[in-house]
């Protein structure tokens, strides 16, 4: 069986509506066996909108705070723009290299 080591988990920062729809998708994920070890990051993504949902309130309705066992980080990005990718890759390199 092959474990994956990281998840990028795209969440779209403006979409209130379907944050639990997100949180439900990224829990059914994390209980896959092969993510059971694998670092998480979550681009937070949008955040150059108005109406983003600030990353507190991301992490909140994810329910990250629940990830004990796990290593997870939330990144503010702008796709369009490339803001915070690298940011985001970097923090992952770092937390792959770390294994």
């Amino acid at each position: 069986m092959l474990f994956s080591q990281g998840l990028i988990f795209v969440v779209d920062s403006n979409d209130r509506e379907r944050a639990q729809e997100a949180a439900e998708e990224l829990q059914k994920m994390l209980q896959e066996d092969e993510l059971r070890d694998a670092v998480l990051l979550v681009f937070a993504n949008k955040q150059d909108l108005p109406n983003a949902m600030a990353i507190s309130e991301l992490t909140d309705k994810l329910g990250l705070q629940t990830l004990r066992s796990r290593t997870w980080y939330v990144q503010a990005t702008c796709a369009t723009q490339g803001t915070g990718l690298y940011e985001g890759l970097d923090w992952l390199s770092e937390q792959l290299s770390k294994r």
